[in-house]
């Protein structure tokens, strides 16, 4: 199979595209012929040297989720069959025309989707799903602000909120970027670079906080709260170290969390999978709608990185096969 490798940390060029062993499935695994896989920041970590993979997952094939059409079982697997198109979250090496994933962590691909749309859902659900409505605990009637809204994270979480009942703020670095965010059903959008999102948002009652900018936003989120807030990271691109008021904590009761999820176990993954299946899958077309800003063939996934480093699109990035 063709694959795009990390040949070495450093810039976009060090994606090369190589030919690589057929993988096959083990007992518990699907083998997925690929037809589209979803392009996500940990991949641009990873090709950096920043993100090693984790222990079973692929070294120097980046890739996290992926669509296509199952090409080979495992002798346990019963949920599946041959000729299934689904997409999977998986720990590594989605950018090939070949990957295995667990059985367990397939989702079948929604009625009226592309490959495209279907490779830009799983990365992005989990990590919304999980941390805003598990650890977030996001409930109807309450108030979700999110930083970054107009990225695949941030499309995803607004989309999600309003579709649960949520108020939802978000901030943005521009004029398109924040109508996007309104298109997308928020409430208040905040363009972070001409305003001060604690400003604007200091009268509204805040309830979560998904945030992946860390650094000076951490006593921000803090002070907009609510009594019994909840604060949830799932990054800290501007500073992981911050000063912390406990104070301020203990009198508002706020609860501060956050998660990865590459690394998690397959029993956690499947668990996940099978509550989005139940409560996530069945408003995809309605109330959620996956969005892909680009797509690049998989032997252009050099210049597919260097334009995801400029942050000039919206939405997802995606190679498709």
């Amino acid at each position: 199979m063709n694959a795009i490798i990390i040949t070495a940390a450093g810039g976009p060029d060090v994606l090369q595209i190589a030919s690589r062993q057929d993988p096959s499935a083990g007992e518990y695994q699907v083998l997925i012929e690929v037809r589209a896989a979803g392009i996500n920041r940990p991949d641009v970590l990873q090709r950096k040297g920043y993100y090693p993979a984790p222990p079973g997952a692929s070294v120097d094939i980046p890739g996290l989720e992926v669509s296509g059409v199952i090409v080979a079982l495992g002798s346990a697997v019963t949920r599946w069959e041959i000729g299934d198109k689904v997409c999977a979250l998986i720990p590594g090496g989605g950018y090939a025309e070949l990957v295995l994933a667990d059985a367990d962590v397939c989702l079948p691909i929604p009625s009226g989707l592309s490959f495209a749309e279907a490779a830009a859902l799983p990365e992005t659900i989990y990590t919304v799903y999980d941390n805003v409505f598990r650890r977030g605990g996001l409930k109807q009637g309450e108030h979700l602000l999110v930083h970054g809204g107009s990225g695949g994270i941030g499309s995803t979480a607004i989309q999600l909120a309003k579709a649960s009942g949520a108020f939802v703020s978000t901030t943005a670095g521009n004029s398109d970027k924040c109508a996007y965010c309104k298109s997308l059903g928020a409430d208040i959008v905040v363009d972070y670079k001409r305003q001060d999102f604690l400003s604007i948002l200091r009268d509204q009652k805040v309830n979560v906080v998904l945030d992946s900018i860390g650094g000076d936003y951490f006593e921000k989120n803090i002070d907009l709260l609510m009594p019994d807030g909840r604060l949830v990271y799932i990054n800290a691109v501007n500073g992981k170290n911050v000063a912390v008021d406990l104070m301020k904590v203990m009198q508002k009761r706020i609860v501060i969390t956050g998660s990865t999820l590459r690394a998690r176990d397959v029993t956690f993954k499947a668990q996940l999978t099978r509550e989005i299946g139940a409560f996530v899958w069945p408003l995809i077309g309605a109330s959620f709608k996956p969005q892909v800003y680009r797509e690049f063939k998989l032997e252009d996934a050099a210049a597919a990185h260097e334009f995801m480093e400029t942050g000039n699109f919206l939405g997802k990035l995606v190679l498709t096969i």
